[in-house]
C-alpha cells in the first residue's frame, strides 16, 4: 500500500471506531449528558485528534501534522459561534435533556455530510479558478470586520428562519411531544416531530457557518494562491473539518452554562479572520505566511481573548423597560 493508502485508511477505522464508540456507549438513547460526561466526550474527541495529528507528523512530515493541528484549532474555536446558535435552537423548541444528545449527534452528522459536499466543491472551483482564493480573502475580510465591531450577537430567532417556515409551509409537522421520536405516524400519515425539525436547523446553522470556516481552513493549508491541492492538503482539509464538528456536541454540552463567560472570544476570532484573509490577499504579490506564523497568530489571539474575557466583563445591554424599572 502507498502511504496515502495508509493514511486514509487509517483515517477511516479511527472515524468508525469513535462513531461506534460514541453512539454505543457514550450516547445511549433517553440518556442525559452531564457535565462529568461531557468533560469525557471532549477529552475523548481532542485526544483522538490530537493522536491523529501526532499520526500524520510521523506518518507525513511535521509540516503536514502542523497544518493539520492549525486547522483544528481553527475549527475547534469557530464552532464555539456554532455552539451560541443551537443553544437558541434547543430552548426555542423546547428539546428534553433526555434527547438533546441525540438529537444533536444526528443534526452534526448531518452537518458533516453537507460539509464534504461543499469542501468538494470548494476545491473544485479552487483548482478551476485560482482568483476566487481572492474573493474569500475579502469575504474573510469583511466578515471578520463585521464580527470584531458587533457588540452583541444579533437575537437568532429560529421560528423566523426561513428554513423553518419552509417545512412548516411543505411538510406535515406534530405539535405533540416527541419523546424521542423524529417521526410519528397519525391517521395513516407520517408527520415530523420537533427533533426532526431541530437536525434539520443544526445541519443548516454549520453549514451557514461553514462559508467562513472553510474559506479559512483552505487559506491555512494551501501553500499559495495558484498552486493545486496536494492530497495531503485536502485530507488535512476533510479530517481538521470532521473532528472538529464531531467534537462540537460534547463542547456543546460542557459550555452551555459557560457560553456568556467568553465575551471577548469574537473578537479575538475576528482577528483571526482578518488575519486570514490579508493572508489570502498577499499572495497575489508572492509574499506566502508559513503554517508556524499561523498557528502562532490563531493561539495568541483564541489564548488572548480567553484570558481577557476572563478578567473583563463586557458591559451588558440593558433594555428600555429594564431602565425605567
Amino acid at each position: 500500500m502507498t502511504p496515502d493508502q495508509i493514511t486514509y485508511l487509517t483515517f477511516g477505522i479511527v472515524l468508525l471506531f469513535a462513531l461506534i464508540i460514541d453512539l454505543g456507549l457514550l450516547s445511549k438513547k433517553n440518556s442525559t449528558v452531564t457535565i462529568k460526561k461531557a468533560l469525557w466526550q471532549t477529552l475523548f474527541w481532542v485526544g483522538l485528534s490530537i493522536a491523529f495529528c501526532a499520526f500524520l507528523w510521523i506518518q507525513k512530515s511535521s509540516i503536514i501534522g502542523t497544518k493539520y493541528f492549525t486547522a483544528y484549532l481553527m475549527e475547534w474555536s469557530l464552532s464555539i459561534d456554532n455552539i451560541f446558535v443551537f443553544i437558541l435552537i434547543f430552548t426555542y423548541f423546547k428539546v428534553e435533556a433526555t434527547d438533546a444528545g441525540r438529537a444533536l449527534l444526528w443534526g452534526i452528522l448531518l452537518a458533516i455530510v453537507f460539509r464534504i459536499i461543499f469542501i468538494a466543491l470548494g476545491i473544485e472551483l479552487i483548482e478551476r479558478f485560482h482568483w476566487i482564493i481572492y474573493v474569500f480573502g475579502v469575504f474573510l475580510l469583511y466578515t471578520g470586520y463585521k464580527l470584531f465591531v458587533s457588540t452583541e450577537n444579533e437575537e437568532f430567532n429560529p421560528g423566523d428562519t426561513k428554513l423553518y417556515k419552509f417545512m412548516r409551509t411543505y411538510f406535515r409537522l406534530s405539535e405533540l411531544e416527541p419523546k424521542g421520536r423524529y417521526f410519528i405516524k397519525m391517521h395513516g400519515k407520517v408527520y415530523f416531530t420537533h427533533l426532526a425539525v431541530v437536525v434539520a436547523m443544526l445541519g443548516a446553522v454549520d453549514l451557514a457557518f461553514a462559508l467562513d470556516s472553510i474559506p479559512t481552513v483552505v487559506s491555512l493549508v494551501k501553500d499559495s494562491a495558484n498552486a493545486n491541492f496536494s492530497s495531503d492538503d485536502i485530507l488535512v482539509i476533510y479530517s481538521s473539518n470532521i473532528f472538529a464538528v464531531l467534537g462540537l456536541r460534547s463542547l456543546f454540552f460542557l459550555l452551555r452554562g459557560a457560553i456568556d463567560q467568553f465575551d471577548y472570544l469574537q473578537q479575538g476570532i475576528a482577528i483571526v479572520l482578518f488575519f486570514i484573509g490579508v493572508k489570502m490577499l498577499i499572495e497575489f504579490f508572492g509574499i506566502h505566511i508559513s503554517i508556524y506564523v499561523s498557528l502562532g497568530v490563531i493561539v495568541a489571539c483564541i489564548a488572548g481573548s480567553v484570558v481577557y474575557s476572563i478578567y473583563h466583563n463586557k458591559p451588558k445591554h440593558i433594555s428600555t423597560s429594564e431602565e425605567k424599572s
